[in-house]
């Protein structure tokens, strides 16, 4: 049974309740988001949500008899090739309180980093690897890209007429994506529901599949499912929907338009898959709420005012861990609004899917938003096609890196307010000095996070600034974030300061169509984020570095550690 903590009943869930916004929603009433013809015309579209629970468009029985059949085969690992919505839910489902009886190794390729591509290809035998496509569009150039790379690294080691039994297309009807896995002969096609969008499928096809594979049992996840979507769909007070919509809404009126979410590093994942969900829902128009995945409770000692904490249990029996969690919750200083949840087993994450999305549905018609469209995150990816097509944008300028080793050239480009900078500790002072009381900070790194400690000195980065500047500060992984948080960046308010990164690639792994490589495209992916967000007049800088090892992550870090010093705290 879904629960949670608040500190208390907040004033809009009076109004929740007595504009029976909850049963409207279940109902698909499109005219809760009649403010604009647009608005209605877009929730009349993409509302099948819902009721995905007590009405699942596609046969449970059918999505069970296949994981049972991959299993039957002997095929050891699953390799999801996906973006966005159609990953998150899967990743959160596989790694949250992972089953003990799962007998599929799954891994998620949500990157077109040819490190992140390699090392994947590594580890698995593609003649008992299960390569599930998932796109709702069937058109995401990432996914295209990165089952081209894997195609042609696997072509060696598999006959192409055998590794085709081996790919499985998650899509809606009538895409490319469906049109290719049926033309090429795939093991399988499962259809999607058109009128659910990809944030908010994590009860579909989508997201049951990989479930299965993994060894959830479908109709006892949908049981529970079902009971939250009873409850969330109740013009109560007591709806646990109604109750994190007023939160999160109340709290944004009073100034809080970001929110700390703290859980185990094991719960980390279901913050991934929230933080597309609130960001890409209710970030535009000017308006939007930042979910924040903090690491560092030290930072939430004194209320900085402008953010609430989200706190999640998970289940640990690590003494140790657990026990280090809860301490570090006690510092957490007391006048912030705090919401506190509780999962004990992966079969209770089906509860929360769906008390999200019912809460931030209503956020959306509290806030007078649309929170099923993501108007900014098409023209990014628009921006991205125009420079694969006509090339990189020429860079503002160009310097030997940093210090006094010559490790090799960055190339910067900048958002119009910082023209004036010629150099790129000056391009970084002007951009850190710009943070004031109440922005957020993004490094927006389309890099590869693993070895050489490129995360650790990334993560300094982002603590560095956190601290320094006290603001709320975010890693973003590229291109991930493109369809997430992406959103709230350019549409949502002009409060954010960004640090784009990216790099030429040591070993890089050529495509030929489209783009000429997977390095080319994440650096035209680098690129286009800046001019979106330079469009909008956002604060940003791109540094795209001479590679991505360890060494040169830090070096940039020990820079900016060093800028961040010098500066003046901002005064609030």
């Amino acid at each position: 049974m879904l629960s949670g903590d608040m500190e208390k009943l907040y004033p809009s869930a009076k109004t929740l309740v007595k504009e029976c916004v909850a049963s409207r929603l279940h109902g698909r009433d499109a005219s809760l988001y009649g403010f604009s013809d647009e608005a209605r015309a877009c929730a009349e579209q993409y509302m099948g949500w819902t009721d995905l629970a007590s009405n699942p468009p596609y046969p449970l029985e059918k999505i069970q008899a296949f994981a049972d059949s991959i299993i039957e085969q002997g095929l050891k690992t699953v390799v999801l090739i996906g973006q966005g919505g159609s990953t998150q839910a899967p990743m959160t489902i596989t790694k949250y309180n992972k089953p003990d009886s799962s007998k599929i190794t799954f891994k998620t390729l949500d990157s077109d980093s040819p490190v992140r591509v390699r090392a994947i290809l590594a580890e698995v035998k593609p003649e008992t690897t299960l390569f599930i496509i998932s796109s709702k569009s069937g058109g995401t150039i990432e996914t295209r890209l990165a089952l081209r790379a894997v195609r042609d690294a696997v072509a060696d080691r598999i006959p192409p007429e055998e590794l085709v039994k081996h790919l499985v297309a998650v899509t809606d009807p009538g895409s490319d994506l469906e049109r290719q896995a049926r033309e090429e002969g795939w093991g399988a096609v499962f259809s999607g529901e058109p009128s659910v969008g990809g944030r908010f499928s994590a009860l579909s096809v989508f997201g049951l599949l990989p479930a299965a594979l993994v060894g959830v049992d479908l109709h006892e996840f949908m049981e529970h499912a079902v009971n939250a979507e009873r409850q969330c769909s109740e013009d109560a007070i007591d709806n646990p929907a109604i109750g994190l919509a007023s939160f999160l809404y109340d709290n944004y009126l009073q100034g809080r338009n970001k929110f700390s979410f703290l859980t185990q590093k094991r719960g980390r994942v279901l913050g991934l898959w929230i933080e597309q969900l609130v960001a890409e829902s209710l970030g535009k128009d000017g308006q939007g709420i930042l979910p924040n995945i903090e690491v560092d409770s030290l930072l939430l000692t004194k209320d900085p005012g402008d953010r609430s904490v989200i706190v999640y249990q998970t289940q640990n029996n690590l003494w140790d861990e657990r026990r280090n969690f809860e301490m570090s919750l006690s510092y957490i200083d007391p006048t912030i609004p705090r919401a506190n949840f509780k999962i004990d087993s992966v079969m209770e994450l089906a509860e929360h899917f769906v008390m999200w999305e019912y809460a931030i549905a209503m956020c959306g018609y509290l806030m007078r938003v649309c929170p099923f469209d993501q108007p900014d995150v098409a023209s990014a990816k628009a921006a991205v096609l125009d420079i694969l097509r006509d090339g990189q944008p020429a860079p503002d300028f160009v310097q030997d890196f940093l210090g006094e080793v010559n490790m090799g050239e960055v190339e910067v480009r900048l958002s119009p307010c910082f023209k004036d900078c010629t150099d790129v500790c000056g391009a970084l002072r002007a951009l850190l000095g710009s943070i004031q009381p109440g922005d957020f900070f993004a490094l927006n790194a389309f890099l590869p996070f693993t070895g050489e400690g490129r995360r650790e000195a990334l993560e300094t980065i982002r603590h560095g600034v956190a601290d320094k500047r006290g603001v709320v500060s975010c890693l973003e992984v590229g291109p991930r974030y493109l369809h997430s948080t992406g959103q709230l960046h350019k549409g949502g308010p002009n409060c954010g300061v960004f640090l784009i990164l990216s790099a030429d690639e040591l070993k890089d792994i050529p495509l030929g169509q489209e783009a000429e490589s997977l390095g080319s495209l994440a650096k035209a992916q680098a690129s286009g984020d800046l001019v979106t967000l330079a469009d909008r007049g956002r604060r940003c800088v791109h540094l795209h570095l001479p590679d991505n090892s360890g060494v040169t992550l830090r070096q940039l870090a020990e820079a900016i550690m060093g800028i961040l010093e010098e500066l003046e705290a901002p005064t609030r």
